[in-house]
């Protein structure tokens, strides 16, 4: 009897917090995981640490021409992929008081841009692949608009928006689609917050719980599970209530910090 593939995968943002933590879960349930990120000595630390199972394709996403090669790069060794999770981000916050469009550019090339270009890259290995499943990481801040979150808030709802009409235009290749929705985790990319994190998980704990649910590919993962079902009922108030809500969130913006 012929024992069965590993199952391929592709994981951005590798390097820290979830990525690092569900790179591991991947792994130990024996798949195959090309690694990327902009920082390689995590990547070349896991491989050492999972010899053969590894595939470091460390980059800066944000370059097309990088990720196309990455895509290149992975098809000559693998010939396929059958699952990619988009994980790599960053968080800046807006001043409104000093408002800076380089700040929203930098977010949304990095949380959506460059989202796209991995899925450019990725859809072709996806196609040969076995059950395959695109798997796209927003956040639970697009539930409902926050203060100083305007550019992660819009890249994060952007990638949804993706996300959800591929998961409509991908059904006839039955390729399936899931939106990954965190609420607040301890993350490098956190942990210069300056504000309370409410039912906040740690990078492990998190990590576990997607692993956990992918093989099912539901729609959307969200968690922690209290968190959500208070954010979506204020997600489905009327817009001065939310307004008045967000009123109360106003404060100075705390320090940036990038996690890719």
């Amino acid at each position: 009897m012929n024992a069965v593939s590993p199952r391929r995968y592709w994981l951005t943002g590798a390097s820290s917090g979830i990525g690092a933590a569900l790179a591991v879960e991947l792994l130990n349930s024996g798949a195959h995981v090309a690694l990327s990120s902009r920082t390689k000595a995590p990547l070349q630390a896991l491989a050492q640490r999972y010899p053969g199972q590894v595939l470091v394709v460390a980059g800066d996403l944000t370059n097309s021409q990088t990720v196309r090669e990455i895509g290149e790069h992975i098809g000559e060794v693998w010939g396929a992929l059958d699952t990619v999770i988009l994980n790599a981000g960053t968080c800046e916050y807006v001043d409104a008081k000093q408002f800076d469009s380089s700040i929203i550019e930098h977010v949304v090339r990095t949380n959506l841009l460059a989202s796209s270009y991995c899925i450019e890259a990725a859809l072709p290995l996806l196609r040969t692949g076995k059950r395959p499943h695109l798997v796209g990481v927003a956040s639970a801040v697009t539930y409902l608009p926050m203060p100083r979150a305007e550019a992660y808030g819009a890249s994060k709802a952007g990638l949804r928006y993706l996300f959800e009409s591929l998961r409509i235009s991908l059904s006839p290749e039955n390729i399936d689609v899931t939106v990954i929705s965190p609420g607040f985790v301890d993350t490098p990319l956190t942990e210069r917050n300056d504000f309370p994190m409410p039912l906040s998980w740690s990078a492990n704990k998190a990590a576990r719980h997607i692993f956990a649910k992918l093989d099912k590919r539901p729609l959307e993962i969200a968690f922690p599970a209290l968190f959500i079902a208070t954010l979506w009922p204020l997600s489905k108030l009327p817009n001065r209530a939310q307004l008045i809500i967000g009123k109360r969130m106003l404060r100075s913006p705390p320090p940036q910090k990038d996690d890719l």
